[in-house]
């Protein structure tokens, strides 16, 4: 079980893509996220002064970026760019980092976007904040359970 000082630790998390980054923050003693604005991306390189003003604005004290695996845990290359994105933040703003495994987050969003009367334009009308938000509370409940996934490293 967590300790009390990183039970209110504010968490930003990032749902990363080449065209778009899902982002979300939430609180880790509630134990809930909200979906922030995805910051666009060029071939997944974001906007830094974008990313900066987030940092700025919610001052969290941890990043968790999904990791993007195959269904067989084995890593993609959408993998390899999550985590240079994830190194990226952790080496610009010293916040240490999670990365967390996200298989199905996409697939959850859609459905909860469409459930919601989303029209299918998933590039005019993106899910990325959804899914971002979905890695977050998978985290708080992974990390309120005292489990860890057996991953890799940054």
């Amino acid at each position: 079980m967590a300790d009390s000082a990183s039970e209110r630790r504010l968490v930003l998390a990032f749902d990363f893509g080449t065209r778009r980054i899902g982002v979300a923050v939430g609180n880790e003693l509630l134990g809930s996220a909200t979906q922030l604005e995805p910051l666009v991306a060029r071939d997944g390189i974001p906007d830094w002064s974008c990313v900066a003003a987030l940092v700025e604005e919610w001052q969290p004290d941890l990043f968790v970026v999904g990791l993007p695996l195959n269904m067989d845990g084995s890593e993609s290359e959408m993998s390899l760019r999550a985590r240079k994105f994830g190194r990226r933040l952790h080496g610009r703003y010293g916040r240490p980092l999670e990365m967390f495994d996200e298989r199905g987050s996409t697939r959850e969003a859609k459905r909860i976007a469409h459930q919601a009367g989303h029209s299918g334009n998933y590039r005019r009308d993106s899910v990325d904040g959804i899914a971002a938000e979905l890695i977050l509370t998978g985290w708080f409940e992974y990390q309120s359970h005292g489990q860890r996934l057996h991953m890799p490293r940054p």
